[in-house]
């Protein structure tokens, strides 16, 4: 990516905007329930206040269900937000997946049924809301070899499904270790521009971080909490530019050693279950959804004032680089 010399510490805020469901599996195509959908305007409180344009990136049954549509429609209407598209293949017709684990993935799909998939969902979004979405996010990060040449095809230009410093190989899925978090160009025309959700590796040693972070995953070590020593200690540490798991400590420790490296666009995650307490591992109770929206608030002055960055929707930061934009 080649910056241009006014470009500042850019912030993108995704949320992955999906049903309530059970996020060990089985991956049940009847949990469709959107009841966290009413309780949206709880963060979008903290976003207005912020100054931060959000991109919701809704999935079939937000994207179908009168409560989610009348809920997210309204901030939609107002201005306040973008819409992108996130693809969870088991509530998303047409239901021809194949049975398992691996399926849950829509990257793992045989490529007609992914395509099917992604067409159905992006005319179900502009049915709902009006507008083709041209941001996509995989449900559970699941890019696939077929993915960017749909993408293309459906007339997408921002891809949000990498997810750098996490694996999930050990249930069939892409493996981001050794993914770098910053933007880059992909597809036949190198149009369509990546932005993995921010992620990576703290402490003194991080630059040995995705080899020794799968090591310590090893039965045996994990079995003598090896990952949680090198957590407390600080030598190493795995983190997501999220709310959701990590405080904000370690957040704002994330984005100061991004930045020494030369990021300059971060994408911070969170899931809308999160804003109705006990529908995520992340908020259980009222009192930690107000702690959740606090850190929420606090990163977002931090960025802003501290590190004298802004905040952008992922197709604004498209636009903004757009290659011919680019020297």
């Amino acid at each position: 990516m080649h910056w241009p010399e006014d470009w500042r510490p850019t912030l993108v805020t995704a949320i992955s905007t999906e049903e309530e469901f059970d996020w060990s599996g089985p991956f049940d195509p009847r949990q469709r329930s959107v009841e966290a959908a009413k309780h949206l305007e709880r963060g979008q409180r903290v976003f207005d206040d912020s100054g931060v344009r959000p991109t919701y990136i809704v999935d079939h049954p937000i994207a179908t269900d009168p409560i989610s549509i009348a809920s997210l429609g309204a901030i939609h209407a107002s201005g306040r937000c973008e819409i992108g598209a996130h693809l969870h293949p088991w509530v998303n017709p047409p239901f021809e997946d194949p049975p398992g684990v691996r399926h849950s993935f829509p990257g793992n799909l045989p490529g007609e049924l992914e395509h099917h998939k992604l067409r159905q969902l992006a005319h179900a979004i502009q049915a709902s809301f009006g507008v083709r979405p041209c941001s996509y996010q995989a449900g559970r990060y699941g890019f696939g070899p077929n993915t960017a040449r749909l993408l293309e095809e459906e007339g997408f230009s921002v891809d949000l499904s990498a997810s750098p410093a996490f694996d999930y190989s050990g249930e069939g899925g892409p493996d981001y270790s050794d993914f770098s978090p910053e933007p880059f160009w992909f597809g036949r025309e190198r149009k369509l521009l990546a932005l993995p959700v921010t992620g990576g590796y703290l402490g003194f040693l991080s630059r040995s971080g995705p080899n020794l972070h799968r090591l310590s995953q090893s039965p045996p070590l994990r079995s003598l909490r090896v990952p949680g020593v090198l957590a407390r200690t600080r030598a190493l540490e795995r983190v997501r530019l999220s709310p959701e798991g990590f405080d904000l400590a370690t957040l704002e420790r994330l984005t100061e050693s991004l930045l020494d490296r030369g990021a300059r666009v971060f994408v911070l995650g969170l899931h809308s279950p999160s804003f109705l307490p006990g529908c995520t591992p992340y908020v259980r109770n009222e009192r930690e959804l107000d702690e959740f929206l606090d850190r929420l608030a606090r990163y977002y002055r931090f960025f802003h004032s501290s590190v004298g960055g802004r905040s952008m929707t992922a197709a604004e930061v498209h636009r903004s680089l757009a290659p011919t934009k680019l020297s």
